[in-house]
């Protein structure tokens, strides 16, 4: 008899129904069903493949208002939150992947190395790596796997995702719209274990690749555990991510995008604002738009499109993001402000707080607080602003404030962080032709753009001799002193100083070039 597990709103406690419970005989049985389904649908042609998923493109527009609102009520986010930043990028990401896929997957060619080599032309041809498991977060559960899935789908892939334990009705919704493509039966499944087994049983059952994106620790140990049979991982790990305020930026849209990156989904994003770092000139100005910005935010109900903040996803996320708190007020932080109006009690919801007086001693500018609590510090100089934002064990994302282009580009490349923003942060992870991924022990590998349409192939170099008529190679058995001379003849002709050199090595060259014609030893 199956298993269930139950499904409840975060934010309300409101029952959501039911999710089947697998077991490792069925992820066995997935597994063998997506190779079969596989082996298929990569002979396909990318015309094929993109006329299907092109299907699911017009499915999420159709059905937007009510995919929304299951991530709502699935994950706790506001409404808008969940189109904005989960929804519309999808339908996006349809688009881009399915018109750059063809060239993504074309052969490239890989030129003409040496003169002396001529014959030998080679290129690259992408292969579909077979099957893809993905393990997939609770914090944007419809966007994140989303992309992996439309990009292994089009490489030629199948596809098993499991979708985090706290947020399987999105995970439901999810293979309820990947369905509309009417995909071949086994190539896209999805499957709920439990996340203490999942990574496990992926590996050991014998995918070919695992995409995961959680926690630093759980990274880790699925990295050393891919070891043991080499299955190549791709991991996203989380952030603790700065964002530098220059001394001419514009302070009410630096604030503005402050509470965006620092507080939509009630903070728990991967690649929002964490640490901020203002210049000394306009450290007291900007605190005070920022206060007001943050005071002003509408906490509460979630599927109100009036309010701004919903509630976080886990009663144990809330409880680290609290003792992050008290471990800053207790080293000496202060709350400068927060966003304490009509916060429902009792419940997964936690006010936005801005913390002054912060130092890199404290857990929440030192590790990952993954909710609504940002601190901010001022700097002096820019080398003392980039030696702040790069004094972090994580590197995803980063942001400069500037209204000079020049210099904050500087800045931007100085940061050691996978993806820098300059006058916005965050948003990068819904443009679909930018890579995601960081430095550090923020990840390994990359998604989304070229770059991450790679991670679902892998190359192939062909090589190919253009002139079959030459019967061998000039260095090839049998040998002898001549071929010796020759050879070191090629390297004379080639790379030797003075016109005297290159002639004698051109000359014993020469001496051996003929026996590639001939079938005499």
């Amino acid at each position: 008899m199956s298993k269930s597990i139950k499904l409840y709103n975060p934010a309300t406690g409101e029952d959501l129904g039911n999710s089947t419970l697998h077991n490792i005989d069925d992820l066995k049985n997935f597994i063998a069903k997506a190779r079969i389904a596989q082996s298929e649908w990569e002979k396909t042609s990318i015309s094929y493949r993109k006329k299907k998923i092109l299907k699911i493109r017009s499915y999420i527009t159709q059905n937007a208002d009510e995919i929304s609102e299951v991530i709502a009520k699935d994950n706790g986010k506001t409404l808008v939150d969940a189109l904005a930043t989960e929804v519309v990028p999808a339908a996006m990401a349809v688009s881009y992947y399915c018109k750059k896929a063809k060239s993504f997957l074309k052969n490239k060619s890989l030129g003409m190395g040496n003169i002396a080599l001529i014959n030998k032309r080679s290129y690259i041809h992408r292969v579909p790596f077979g099957v893809v498991g993905i393990i997939s977060p609770w914090n944007y559960p419809f966007a994140i796997p989303f992309s992996e899935v439309i990009m292994a789908l089009l490489a030629g892939n199948a596809v098993i995702l499991k979708t985090a334990t706290q947020t399987q009705l999105v995970g439901k919704i999810l293979e309820k719209v990947i369905a509309d493509a009417e995909l071949p039966e086994g190539l896209f499944q999805f499957i709920n274990l439990p996340g203490k087994i999942a990574g496990d049983a992926f590996l050991e059952e014998g995918i070919d690749k695992l995409f995961f994106t959680g926690s630093v620790p759980v990274g880790k140990y699925l990295m050393k555990k891919a070891s043991d049979t080499l299955t190549p991982v791709s991991l996203e790990l989380g952030g603790n991510d700065p964002m530098i305020v220059c001394h001419d930026a514009d302070i009410y849209r630096a604030a503005k995008g402050a509470v965006w990156a620092g507080f939509q989904n009630a903070g728990q994003s991967c690649g929002g604002v964490e640490r901020i770092y203002v210049h000394k000139d306009i450290y007291n100005e900007f605190l005070v738009e920022l206060k007001k910005q943050t005071e002003a935010l509408k906490v509460g109900n979630n599927l109100d499109l009036e309010t701004d903040i919903g509630c976080l996803t886990t009663s144990k996320q809330k409880q680290t993001v609290i003792d992050h708190i008290n471990d800053a007020l207790e080293k000496g932080a202060t709350i400068y402000a927060n966003s304490t109006a009509n916060v429902p009690e009792n419940s997964n919801y936690l006010a936005p707080a801005v913390l002054t007086n912060v130092n890199h001693k404290m857990l929440v500018m030192k590790d990952e607080t993954f909710g609504p609590v940002v601190g901010v510090m001022p700097f002096n100089t820019y080398e003392e602003a980039l030696q702040l934002a790069n004094d972090s064990y994580l590197g995803l994302t980063g942001s400069v404030w500037s209204k000079n282009s020049s210099r904050a580009k500087s800045l931007a490349e100085q940061i050691k962080a996978g993806a820098i923003m300059i006058n916005d942060h965050l948003m990068s992870h819904g443009l679909a032709e930018t890579p995601w991924g960081g430095f550090k022990e923020s990840s390994i590998g990359r998604s989304h753009g070229a770059i991450g349409f790679d991670e679902m192939t892998q190359p192939q170099v062909i090589v190919n001799d253009v002139m079959p008529f030459v019967h061998k190679n000039m260095w090839w058995h049998p040998f002898n002193k001549s071929i010796y001379n020759g050879l070191t003849g090629l390297i004379d002709f080639l790379y030797g100083k003075g016109p005297g050199t290159k002639f004698t090595g051109m000359i014993n060259l020469l001496k051996i070039l003929p026996r590639m014609f001939s079938k005499k030893d």
